[in-house]
C-alpha cells in the first residue's frame, strides 16, 4: 500500500468540481482506496499496489472525473513526433538492458506540479520499480541538453561529471563511495563490468541509472520543456512507468511528444498512448461479482471508470487507457465494474450455505507436536520463510528470489534450523538454558514443505540430550523407529545421528558443529534436530 497526500485547492482545480472535503473522501474511498485521514487541508489515501496510476493527485483527479461523472469515457492524450532519438545501446544488455524516452512540452513548474512530480516518481521507484532495480527515471530540463541522446555502458573510472546534490567532478566509482545515493542504490549496478549512462550529442551526462542525475540537466522552477528517461530490467514495467508519467503530467497542461526509441534492429516510438482491448462477459462477471447488472448500465458504468465501452450481446468490448498497466484479465474489469455500481449499494444478506471448516491431517499433527513440545520445556517461535543466500550451515535445494527486498532476503529457505540459531544468536545475553522450536514450511524443489525444527543451547547439551528428545517425539505420536549414525556437515562429526521409521530417513539430529557456533557468536553447547512431518506421517 502507497500513502498519497492531496491538497485540497489542488484536487478541486483538477476535478473541476467543489466538493466538500468528507465528500471528497468519501468518493475517492468508493473508488478502491484507503482513507488515511485528514490534516488540515491535505487528505492522506492508500492507495492499492495494482494501480500506480493512483499515486498522483493528477491521477486521483482523472479518476475521480469519470467516478463522478463529470468526464465519462477512455481518457485520450494526443501525442506528435517531437524528432528526437534515444539510442539502447547493446552495451547496456547486461546491466540493464531496458530503456525508453518520451518528452512533456509545456509544463508550468510551479510548487504544486513539481512536489506532485517528484512524489510520483519516487513512489514508482519504490513499488513499480522495487527500489529502483526493476525501474528507475530521470527527468530533465530538454533546453539544456541537446539530443539525440545514447543508454550506454562505460568502465566505471572512464567519465566523470557532476551530481545532482555535489558541486565536484566524479567518476561512476567515486559517486558509488562517495555520494549518499550511491552509497544507496550503487550495489545495483556495482558488480557489473560497465555502468549504464545517459548522454546528449555533445557527450553531456544527463543520468546515471540507476544511482543518480547529472546536475546539467536538473529542474528549476523556469523549466519548460521535459525529457524523461526510464530503465530497467523488466520492459513492460519501463514503459508502464513512462506512460503513467507523461499522461499525470498532461493532466496539468503538459503537451506529450514521443521519442524514437531505437533498439538493436527495432524502433519504438514512446511512449505508447495506444488504448488495449479488453473483452468481458457480462453475465459470467455478474456471477462473479453476485451482481444483476444490466447491459446498458453494465457499459455506462465502465465508461464511467475511464473505459470505452460498447455491448455485443452479452459480450462487452472495452477500451482501456494506456495508463491502466494492471489489467491483466476480465475480472480486473469486473471489480471495475462493482466499484462503479457502488460497494454502497450491493446487495445485503446472510450466506446461502453454511459451511464448516475442518483441520487437515498436517495441521492436526502440527498441532499435536506443538503441545508436545511446549509440554517438554521447549518454546516456540517463528522465523521468516525468506533469508541470506549465505550462511554457515549446509542447506541445499534454496530457491533464489528474483527482485529480493534487501540483500540479506535473497532465497528461500530450505531448513528451519538457522533461523532457530538466528534467534539464539539475537537472545546471547539472555540466561540459558534456551529451548525452542518451530513448525513451519520450507520451500523444496518449487513446492512447501512441513517440518519441525528444534534447537538448544545450554552447557549441558549433548548427542545424549538430542538422541532422548528424537525417541520421545517418535513414541508420543505413536510411531516405531530406530536411529542410525549418520554424518552431517552441520554436526560434530560422530555425534549425529539420522531418524529411521520404516527404514525412511525423516530427518537428522545432533551436537551442533563449533564452526557454526562461532559463526554465530555462541560460546555454549548446542544441539538441533529437524524432521519432515509429511513423511512421518505417511510413515
Amino acid at each position: 500500500m502507497t500513502n498519497v497526500d492531496v491538497t485540497y485547492e489542488d484536487l478541486v482545480d483538477l476535478v473541476g468540481k467543489r466538493l466538500s472535503v468528507d465528500e471528497f473522501v468519501d468518493r475517492i474511498t468508493m473508488m478502491g482506496s484507503g482513507p488515511e485521514g485528514v490534516q488540515g487541508d491535505v487528505l492522506t489515501f492508500d492507495i492499492f499496489p495494482n494501480r500506480p496510476d493512483l499515486y498522483s493527485v493528477e491521477g486521483i483527479a482523472r479518476g475521480l472525473r469519470g467516478f463522478l461523472g463529470l468526464e465519462v469515457g477512455l481518457s485520450t492524450y494526443a501525442a506528435s513526433p517531437s524528432g528526437i532519438d534515444f539510442v539502447v545501446d547493446p552495451s547496456v544488455a547486461a546491466v540493464r538492458p531496458h530503456g525508453v524516452g518520451g518528452v512533456v512540452r509545456g509544463v508550468d513548474l510551479e510548487d504544486r506540479l513539481l512536489r506532485s512530480l517528484v512524489d510520483l516518481q519516487e513512489k514508482l521507484h519504490l513499488t513499480l520499480g522495487r527500489r529502483r532495480r526493476k525501474v528507475a527515471i530521470g527527468i530533465h530540463d530538454l533546453d539544456k541538453v541537446r539530443p539525440p541522446f545514447a543508454f550506454r555502458g562505460v568502465p566505471p573510472r572512464s567519465l566523470r561529471f557532476v551530481p545532482l546534490g555535489m558541486a565536484e567532478e566524479m567518476d561512476l566509482q567515486e559517486i558509488l563511495e562517495r555520494h549518499e545515493k550511491g552509497r544507496e542504490y550503487g550495489p545495483i549496478v556495482a558488480d557489473k563490468p560497465v555502468f549504464p549512462i545517459i548522454t546528449d550529442r555533445d557527450g553531456t551526462v544527463l543520468s546515471f541509472p540507476p544511482v543518480i542525475n547529472g546536475v546539467v540537466s536538473q529542474l528549476t522552477p523556469e523549466t519548460r520543456n521535459l525529457f524523461i528517461d526510464v530503465t530497467g530490467t523488466d520492459a513492460v514495467a519501463v514503459s508502464s512507468a513512462l506512460t503513467i508519467l507523461c499522461t499525470s503530467l498532461a493532466e496539468r497542461g503538459g503537451r506529450i511528444e514521443t521519442v524514437r526509441t531505437v533498439v538493436a534492429d527495432r524502433i519504438l516510438e514512446t511512449p505508447d498512448l495506444a488504448p488495449r482491448d479488453h473483452t468481458v462477459d457480462l453475465p459470467r462477471a455478474n456471477e462473479r461479482l453476485g451482481l444483476r447488472v444490466p447491459t446498458l448500465e453494465a457499459v455506462e458504468a465502465l465508461r464511467r471508470m475511464r473505459y470505452d465501452a460498447r455491448a455485443d450481446g452479452d459480450l462487452l468490448h472495452v477500451r482501456a487507457p494506456a495508463y491502466r498497466t494492471d489489467l491483466l484479465h476480465e475480472v480486473d474489469i469486473a471489480e471495475d465494474l462493482a466499484i462503479a455500481w457502488g460497494y454502497d449499494r450491493y446487495p445485503k444478506g446472510l450466506p446461502r450455505e453454511q459451511t464448516y471448516g475442518t483441520p487437515t491431517a498436517e495441521n492436526e499433527f502440527s498441532d499435536a507436536l506443538r503441545v508436545l513440545l511446549i509440554g517438554y520445556g521447549y518454546q516456540e517461535v517463528m522465523s521468516l520463510t525468506v533469508a541470506a543466500a549465505q550462511d554457515d550451515f549446509d542447506t541445499p535445494d534454496r530457491a533464489t528470489i528474483r527482485n529480493p527486498v534487501g540483500e540479506d532476503l535473497t532465497t528461500l529457505r530450505s531448513s528451519l534450523v538457522p533461523g532457530l540459531f538466528g534467534i539464539f544468536r539475537l537472545n546471547k545475553h539472555r540466561e540459558l538454558p534456551q529451548r525452542v522450536f518451530e513448525v513451519a514450511d520450507v520451500v523444496i524443489g518449487g513446492r512447501n514443505v512441513r517440518k519441525l525444527g528444534v534447537a538448544a543451547i545450554h552447557h549441558k547439551a549433548s548427542f545424549t540430550e538430542a538422541k532422548s528428545l528424537a525417541l520421545s517425539l517418535l513414541r508420543d505420536v505413536g510411531r516405531k523407529g530406530e536411529v542410525e549414525a549418520v554424518e552431517d556437515p552441520n554436526f560434530i562429526p560422530g555425534r549425529s545421528a539420522a531418524i529411521l521409521v520404516g527404514g525412511k530417513d525423516l530427518g537428522h539430529f545432533g551436537e551442533i558443529h563449533p564452526r557454526i557456533l562461532e559463526a554465530y557468536a555462541l560460546v555454549q553447547p548446542a544441539i538441533a534436530l529437524e524432521i519432515d512431518l509429511e513423511s512421518i506421517l505417511l510413515a
